[in-house]
């Protein structure tokens, strides 16, 4: 690996951009506003029956405001809106199965916020129930539920798995106490791990992690440190992400102040020297800022060339559809995409009235598919025969072999490599894949704010 402090300058001076992290293709700031409800109707209608389903469900809430988040949420000290919303969400399964075609197999169910936590294990089992009623749920299925150490109690995690949850996904950020001061999550090492002991007492054994590189007041001391004992841990699955730092678009960001956030240059010191301290201690890397332990599923995927990208990241999941319930949730179809409903209140006025709650949404047109494709194995594989994507949808290569000419740049410093039709990333460019991804994006603009930092 190139020593990441001789290229860290450079990397600041040329690749200081703002790029999507092209969890779709489009991507989301691109959704039509006023998405008509009848569209979402005739795409949930036309779905073969025998197409697998994976469901998502959003809980918006926290008991608290973590100033490095980008999720929407919002903070209550009382039960009784979560409660409402969990009466309201329940609704909408039954809106949503009333509205396809026939009985779907469902392979795939996944809690995210907000924080999930904020629901008792037996309000889980409340939706499990209810989507088991209209669903039919592979005995293979995966339940993945993301916790909040925080919060979580031992007995609480027994009632998950006991309601069937075998996936938690853990928000650790960092560890060390004057970076979670500066981010308003204070979490010490001990809460994560008596929460990862529980999990492994009841049977949950599979594990994720979230890191963050760029929070501030981090160093390369401290993010060593946070990978060290991360390790010690020993996840199924870690994914180190970048700070996003957009207090145009989240004003309780503006909490944290920019003087202490890292620059570009030791941001790429960071995750380079962590993603390598994370292979020594035997993870395999995963396509931009993932990492799996050799027999994870994903490890898997990968190396069969079965991985993909969706609104959660990484995935194994290999369905086509996924449905999103709850305020806010995004669905791909085969069409394109969906977006439900803000704010909380229009949401459930939505559902109550009958009405599939959902706001936003695209549908495919152009070469959208060919492009989303293109970028999707890029993201996931450092690598496209753009060629062979083309002849997959019959249409001529050239148009799209034209983009690497946007490419110059990677190109020159070998961070990306052309060989006829095939895009590949060096090992050393492997952070920078997003801004190759870039160079297939017909709507971005540039110039636009609203993206995180390609680094």
């Amino acid at each position: 690996m190139t020593d990441p402090k001789r290229t860290a300058e450079h990397i600041a001076a040329n690749y200081d951009l703002r790029v999507p992290r092209y969890t779709s293709y489009p991507t989301a700031p691109h959704f039509q506003p006023e998405f008509p409800e009848d569209t979402y109707r005739e795409w949930l209608g036309a779905l073969d029956p025998k197409t697998p389903l994976s469901l998502y469900f959003h809980i918006p809430f926290c008991d608290s405001m973590c100033w490095f988040c980008g999720c929407y949420t919002k903070i209550v000290k009382r039960r009784e809106p979560v409660l409402d919303y969990l009466e309201t969400m329940i609704k909408e399964v039954d809106l949503i199965a009333a509205a396809l075609p026939s009985r779907f197999k469902a392979k795939h169910v996944h809690f995210g916020g907000g924080s999930p936590t904020m629901l008792e294990a037996a309000e889980f089992k409340q939706v499990f129930d209810k989507v088991r009623e209209h669903f039919d749920v592979q005995a293979d299925a995966e339940f993945a539920v993301e916790l909040d150490p925080r919060t979580a109690t031992e007995e609480y995690v027994k009632g998950l798995a006991e309601a069937g949850v075998n996936r938690a996904s853990i928000g650790v950020q960092d560890f060390d106490a004057e970076v979670q001061e500066a981010i308003n999550r204070i979490q010490p090492f001990d809460v994560t791990k008596r929460v990862v002991d529980w999990l492994r007492k009841y049977g949950i054994e599979k594990i994720n992690m979230d890191l963050l590189y760029g929070l501030p007041h981090q160093n390369m001391e401290r993010v060593m440190d946070m990978v060290e004992k991360t390790n010690q841990l020993r996840p199924h699955r870690i994914a180190l992400f970048g700070y996003a730092h957009v207090p145009w678009m989240k004003s309780h960001m503006k909490m944290i102040h920019e003087e202490d956030l890292p620059g570009t240059a030791e941001r790429w010191v960071q995750v380079e020297t962590a993603m390598a301290k994370l292979q020594e201690y035997g993870y395999i890397k995963i396509g931009l800022d993932h990492f799996a332990l050799p027999d994870d599923e994903m490890a898997v995927a990968l190396k069969d060339a079965k991985l993909h990208r969706n609104f959660q990241g990484y995935t194994v999941d290999q369905a086509s559809v996924m449905i999103g319930m709850g305020a806010s949730s995004i669905g791909a179809m085969p069409q394109g995409y969906t977006q439900n409903i803000l704010p909380l209140k229009d949401y459930k006025k939505a559902v109550e009235s009958g009405h599939l709650p959902v706001a936003k949404g695209l549908a495919y047109k152009g070469d959208d598919l060919l492009r989303g494709e293109i970028i999707e194995r890029l993201m996931c594989d450092l690598e496209v025969d753009v060629d062979e994507v083309c002849q997959k949808h019959g249409v001529d290569p050239a148009p799209y072999r034209a983009e690497f000419s946007k490419l110059d740049q990677l190109l020159d410093d070998g961070y990306a490599i052309v060989d006829g039709g095939k895009l590949s990333m060096s090992e050393d460019g492997r952070s920078l894949v997003r801004i190759a991804a870039a160079a297939f994006d017909t709507y971005l603009d540039l110039g636009q704010k609203r993206h995180s930092k390609a680094v």
